[in-house]
């Protein structure tokens, strides 16, 4: 007597079940990525559909953008060199921040941890344009910032409004007001090496002190949650082990909260690439487009100067810059077997404590 196989119909009824989620990642993902890069490729103006209004021109909106000489290649430099030194301090600061503000509100002896976490959590769910808002009226001319800084002695800048490098007016101080013949040459991307050493301008410095301020309690949850899954019996062999604070942090902490490390730069890699509400609501690049993205450079090109497929190009050009970023990123972090590395101390410590047991039975 034959018997029905029970798993005859698996891989049928499981497509039948995952179909409406392919069908509107399809509809909603796939489709517009694959129109989007039709339309790098096109002339099309935004006018009607780009698939009947527009013609092939091959690559010329990545040449426009990356080689020739002219206003498009300048500013696509001067938003790569923006954002890229936005990008070197955000990250960094954010997730120093972040891992900080998890190890304190993670201690035990900390009274009203839950406040605590709340308050550092609560500008990452607060509208990015209300923060922006505000930091508008602190940095003005006359605002709180500048009126602290008075009690110092200092003169505050109009932050929002200075377009001056940081590290140009670092060197200022030092006799250097204007490029040396070295560096007065064009660089990359249509804007000499002097340009490309200027820092990030002052107004940039305020849109930095933004971000890391409302990112900061998110990637703290992230920190957080992996610092509460590291096993109490870790932290106890790496005492009996005799590892001070700092030591158990740096060498048996932290190598295990690699992959939310990972996480951690891999978001906010991605998240800074993508700067744009903030630099639409502060004059769309102003001051001397100190202050232009590439992401909003994509969003200028294409709806103020109707060149829909230039501004595709550099959307695809960002896409791929953080994707070889990432790659990179995850070279560096690779897993390196911290969880055998833990399992090894845990075991130096239970043969250590079976060692003193007998000891103590041989007294």
């Amino acid at each position: 007597m034959r018997t029905r196989n029970i798993r005859s119909g698996e891989a049928k009824y499981g497509w039948l079940f995952v179909s409406p989620a392919i069908l509107v990642i399809g509809l909603f993902l796939v489709v517009p990525i694959a129109l989007a890069l039709y339309v790098s490729f096109s002339n099309w103006n935004g006018l009607g559909s780009p698939l009947g209004n527009s013609s092939l021109v091959g690559t010329t909106n990545y040449e426009k953008v990356l080689i020739d000489d002219g206003l498009s290649k300048s500013d696509f430099g001067t938003s790569i060199r923006n954002n890229g030194y936005y990008v070197l301090l955000v990250v960094p600061l954010q997730t120093a921040l972040a891992l900080f503000l998890a190890v304190q509100v993670n201690r035990r002896v900390l009274r009203g941890r839950g406040i605590f976490r709340t308050a550092f959590y609560f500008p990452s769910v607060t509208s990015s344009i209300a923060i922006t808002s505000i930091f508008l009226f602190l940095f003005t001319a006359s605002g709180a910032v500048n009126s602290i800084l008075q009690w110092f002695g200092i003169n505050g800048p109009n932050w929002f409004k200075d377009p001056s490098g940081v590290i140009h007016n670092l060197l200022a101080t030092a006799g250097v007001t204007s490029a040396p013949p070295a560096l007065a040459a064009q660089g990359p991307l249509g804007i000499s090496w002097w340009e490309w050493l200027s820092g990030p301008s002052v107004a940039m410095v305020t849109l930095i002190v933004l971000a890391v301020f409302t990112t900061s309690g998110t990637f703290m949850l992230l920190f957080l949650a992996a610092l509460q899954n590291i096993g109490a019996e870790i932290d106890e062999a790496a005492l009996m082990d005799g590892a001070g604070p700092w030591r158990k942090f740096s060498s048996v902490t932290l190598p295990m909260l690699k992959p939310t490390l990972f996480t951690v730069l891999t978001l906010g890699l991605i998240g800074t690439w993508q700067l744009f509400d903030q630099v639409s609501l502060t004059g769309g690049g102003s001051p001397g487009k100190t202050l232009l993205t590439p992401a909003y450079l994509a969003y200028d090109v294409s709806f103020e100067g109707l060149k829909w497929g230039q501004g595709a190009a550099i959307s695809f050009i960002l896409f791929v810059i953080i994707v070889s970023l990432t790659l990179l990123q995850r070279l560096i972090l690779r897993d390196r077997d911290v969880g055998k590395r833990a399992e090894k101390l845990v075991r130096r410590a239970e043969a250590r404590l079976h060692a003193d047991a007998e000891k103590a039975v041989a007294r």
